[in-house]
């Protein structure tokens, strides 16, 4: 039996990744849990509709025609975009872009991992943020990786998912990654927990801490925060053109391939 295995891709875009592995053994049938037992199960699913939500996707007509949009934005557009910066930045400095990107996201793991009771996980957040922002350049070099200092990352929905909220809704919306409801809203709480939002570029005004930029001065603001996004998202696309190439021409149910990785990605995130 070929089993196909699908990773959800980080980008802008719904991409997809899929590996065949012929030689791997059959997926194991998990035993039927009833709803009351089920830790995931979400009270709003109708009840004709798998426990744990996986399949759960009221505003499927809507989302589908959100995701072809991305789908498009993707094709045209960003691919295109991505390709032409791979052509002219190298690809060492791609990989610090995007580690610097990712510890100044430190403190909304940090935070998560607190909410969640994983001490260990936030002494190695911690060790590995001050390892990468002194040796590492600021972040540029991912020092703590080299030396094998590594934990999962914890973000706000799976804090959310920890304490019992449910998955609700699948959601796609323009130019953003695919979400359940629960995800969405722990979306927007990473974005108010990353410092950069109110104490560099704010977005988020907060009485009696100063910041970078003046609050009064949002046109700076939003010119940094736009021109951070957009790079931090053409880098990352930038880095998977080869992973996703031919992606969609091998698979027949593109926006079902992509959901199912999700919520099961998500899934497996919170039960860590």
């Amino acid at each position: 039996m070929k089993t196909v295995q699908v990773a959800v891709a980080p980008a802008v875009s719904s991409n997809v990744i899929l590996v065949a592995n012929k030689n791997a053994p059959p997926a194991a049938t998990e035993p039927t849990v009833e709803p009351a037992e089920d830790p995931f199960y979400d009270p709003f699913a109708k009840s004709d509709e798998p426990a744990g939500g996986e399949e759960y996707d009221p505003w499927e007509p809507l989302n589908t025609k959100v995701f072809e949009f991305n789908r498009q934005v993707d094709r045209w557009v960003l691919k295109p975009a991505a390709q032409g910066y791979n052509a002219v930045v190298p690809n060492p400095v791609q990989i610090g872009i995007s580690n610097l990107f990712y510890n100044i996201r430190f403190p909304s793991r940090l935070i998560n991992n607190l909410a969640q009771g994983k001490l260990s996980g936030a002494g190695t957040e911690v060790g590995r943020f001050l390892l990468n922002s002194t040796f590492g350049l600021g972040g540029l070099v991912d020092v703590a990786k080299y030396m094998d200092i590594t934990t999962p990352e914890e973000d706000t929905g799976q804090t959310l998912g920890y304490y019992g909220m449910k998955p609700g809704p699948y959601v796609v919306l323009p130019f953003l990654p695919p979400f359940t409801l629960r995800d969405l809203i722990g979306y927007v709480g990473d974005i108010a927990l990353n410092p950069i939002n109110w104490m560099v570029f704010p977005i988020i005004e907060v009485n009696g801490i100063p910041s970078l930029v003046a609050h009064h001065n949002r046109t700076t603001s939003s010119i940094a925060q736009i021109g951070g996004r957009v790079e931090e998202i053409l880098n990352d696309r930038s880095l998977n053109l080869e992973k996703f190439q031919g992606v969609e021409e091998a698979t027949l149910d593109l926006y079902t391939a992509v959901k199912n990785a999700y919520i099961q990605k998500r899934r497996n995130a919170i039960r860590e």
